[in-house]
């Protein structure tokens, strides 16, 4: 299956499709939003994605222990959800701007809607293609505003269950889908290499039917290499400018010079996998010269017995396989042989 956005292919036959995910590393300023637009671009990233939220849409400023964030282990502990939103905003009217921006600079923009009025806000500026959050994965509301749009659904499968993945697509599939990608992804900030559960891309692939990918927030680019080989035609991560920043999302963020290393190496990667293949490729048939084969390696007169000593397996392979070793062992020379002759079955008798 194949599925196009803005005119770029997705799918096991196109090189991976590369999201660079700008999050809260906007870190509010628009000339910081427009910076990491550039050094996107620069990259050779496929696309630049947004974060489409109110902080009052997606949850409640209060203080109470439902909405406060009190894991030590979480990145963000410490802070009301309604806090950590209030940081993460991007201005709604910063969106024209960075698309635009994005688009003269060959990239794709796209983004992540949080509830239906930012639905109704990012088809006002046409984007070619939207994405669901992990968090929202079972907003089935939500997935099927999305999914009337006509447009490719990028779903991230963090914390749900098969059951639930299931419910959600057949939601979108009923509402218009029909070009959907799911992402595996989990969803911890940043998240052990150890939980990635890679395995699962083949399977849910089969499952579902459809294009699947990594929404990866490991640190690092290893867990998104490893996704290619198990099929990921789409590969998402977050970006920041400088390994120095402290934006929200700094921690588990590539810098530019990485997200080129992710450019690079994945699209090596996707190459590398090619098709089932035994036999020398083109660029081996130069070196079958250099495989082993029998040859003499002292004179040996005509009559005289071939040994271990006089004929051995080297390089090259002008004389016979070295499989005939042991049946031309004991016997005898048909004619003079020279050492540096390649061994055939017309110099044994």
């Amino acid at each position: 299956m194949t599925i196009t956005i803005a005119n770029r292919k997705i799918g096991s036959s196109h090189k991976p499709f590369i999201i660079a995910e700008m999050s809260a590393n906007h870190e509010q300023s628009l000339d910081r939003a427009l910076m990491i637009v550039e050094a996107v671009a620069k990259s050779g990233a496929d696309a630049i994605k947004l974060q489409t939220l109110k902080p009052e849409n997606i949850t409640l400023d209060m203080k109470s222990s439902d909405f406060f964030i009190s894991d030590e282990k979480n990145l963000w502990s410490g802070q009301t959800l309604y806090e950590l939103y209030q940081k993460a905003y991007l201005p709604w009217e910063w969106h024209a701007p960075i698309f635009e921006h994005a688009k003269k600079l060959g990239l794709i923009a796209l983004s992540t809607p949080f509830d239906l009025e930012a639905v109704d806000f990012l088809e006002s500026l046409n984007v070619p293609c939207y994405k669901i959050g992990s968090c929202e994965n079972r907003d089935i509301p939500l997935i099927q505003k999305v999914a009337r749009t006509g447009k490719p659904v990028i779903i991230s499968t963090g914390m749900a269950s098969a059951s639930e993945l299931a419910e959600s697509v057949q939601a979108a599939r009923d509402a218009g889908c029909r070009d959907l990608i799911l992402t595996k992804c989990t969803c911890a900030y940043p998240s052990a290499p150890i939980e990635s559960n890679l395995r699962t891309i083949p399977h849910m692939k089969e499952l579902f039917n459809c294009e699947v990918g990594l929404s990866d927030h490991s640190e690092g680019i290893g867990v998104s290499l490893a996704s290619v080989a198990l099929g990921a035609s789409v590969i998402e991560k977050h970006i920041t400018l400088t390994d120095e920043d402290t934006s929200l999302d700094a921690v588990f963020s590539l810098t530019p010079s990485r997200l080129k290393d992710l450019v690079i190496e994945s699209t090596r990667a996707w190459e590398a996998l090619g098709k089932v293949q035994y036999g020398p490729t083109e660029s081996e048939v130069a070196s079958l010269k250099y495989r082993r084969s029998l040859y003499v390696c002292d004179d040996v007169a005509e009559g005289e017995l071939l040994t271990h000593e006089n004929v051995r397996s080297i390089r090259p392979s002008f004389g016979l396989a070295p499989k005939f070793h042991h049946v031309i062992i004991g016997k005898r020379a048909s004619k003079d042989l020279k050492k540096g002759e390649a061994l055939t079955w017309e110099m044994v008798s």
